[in-house]
């Protein structure tokens, strides 16, 4: 009987336990939701006076602008749309941001504008913490749905219908950006930024052919004395040989004197 009594005060512990841990989970991806929300709404604040700084020196650019605003107001229409639809409409409207910065550095005044670029601070800004809000709620959701679907707490989620969460993930564009290692040139980012060509890269250098085998100075005045002891050892050799054939013949008088 008490060992029953143990049994079931154990279970009833890792019951409630694990009913306050997967709280704890969906209350943080809440929070965390919240705090998105939270940036999305400021950046659909700062938007128009954006759209409205650039028309002022930019006014041609009337397709970017009218992206940017499609962008915005469907992204405000779908607030209460799940959270893959928003997350589809955000990544959207972050392009149309990019694309709409990367047509202000062709405007020298737009960029020296101190109201243009107060509004990329900011807007900069909170796309950094929309980032930073984005990982802390999926590393809440990763949480609670492991909690949701391991072994026995899975018995606990189902007892007290706990759902699965909803990542807030990146679209496939943005994936593959940001798995694809960066390249980074000099020679094209200069050659960008004036407007010319990159130019050719040069052909590798052909080895110079190595130089003839050469005398040193020692061994070339060596070779020089030797000559010139040869030169001069000539004439007395010459000398020499009629006074070595003198002795050969006087043998050959005495022996005809005997006879």
């Amino acid at each position: 009987m008490e060992v029953f009594v143990v049994l079931i005060a154990a279970i009833a512990l890792y019951v409630i336990f694990t009913y306050n841990k997967l709280v704890t989970f969906r209350n943080r991806v809440k929070e965390a939701w919240s705090d998105i929300e939270t940036q999305l709404k400021r950046r659909y604040d700062l938007i128009p006076n954006l759209v409205e700084t650039v028309k002022g020196y930019a006014a041609h650019e009337a397709g970017t602008l009218q992206k940017v605003t499609e962008a915005r107001t469907s992204a405000m229409a779908n607030q209460d749309k799940d959270k893959a639809t928003r997350s589809k409409d955000e990544n959207f409207l972050s392009g149309t941001l990019k694309s709409l910065f990367a047509v202000a550095e062709n405007y020298p005044d737009l960029k020296a504008n101190q109201n243009f670029l107060e509004l990329q601070r900011e807007l900069t800004d909170t796309e950094d913490k929309i980032q930073a809000a984005r990982r802390f709620h999926n590393s809440n959701v990763l949480a609670l749905n492991n909690t949701i679907e391991q072994f026995p707490s899975k018995f606990v989620a189902q007892a007290f219908k706990f759902g699965k969460g909803d990542f807030f993930e990146l679209d496939a564009e943005e994936k593959e950006a940001a798995s694809r290692p960066v390249k980074v040139s000099f020679t094209a980012a200069a050659a960008e930024a004036t407007g010319a060509p990159a130019p050719a890269p040069a052909p590798a250098p052909t080895p110079a052919p190595s130089p003839a085998p050469t005398l040193s100075s020692e061994s070339e005045a060596a070779a020089i004395e030797a000559e010139k002891a040869a030169i001069e050892a000539a004439p007395d050799a010459m000398a020499e040989e009629p006074a070595s054939a003198e002795p050969a013949s006087a043998p050959a008088e005495k022996s005809e004197e005997k006879q």
